[in-house]
């Protein structure tokens, strides 16, 4: 199982959205999630609620070309923090 594979089956759809974001635009994050765990975006709006929800947190920002960038509260999740999969 590659890294990717394991944040997205193991962590909250938030979290992969914070850090997911920044490099890859919501279409490919899109297949990305669906590819590993349809479960986390299963109800219908479920990607786009959690984009809504961490831009009006400060969370991310509007970036250019479909890409989010760290809003003024963005802070490393858990994971990333602790280097649970490196």
């Amino acid at each position: 199982m590659n890294t990717i594979e394991q944040i997205v089956k193991n962590e909250p759809l938030d979290d992969i959205v914070t850090v997911f974001s920044l490099f890859k635009p919501n279409p490919h994050l899109d297949m990305m999630i669906r590819q590993y765990n349809r479960d986390l975006i299963s109800q219908y709006g479920a990607l786009e609620d959690a984009y809504t929800r961490l831009i009006a947190s400060g969370v991310l920002a509007h970036g250019d070309k479909g890409l989010a960038i760290k809003g003024p509260n963005w802070k490393a999740p858990k994971f990333m923090a602790e280097k649970r999969y490196i």
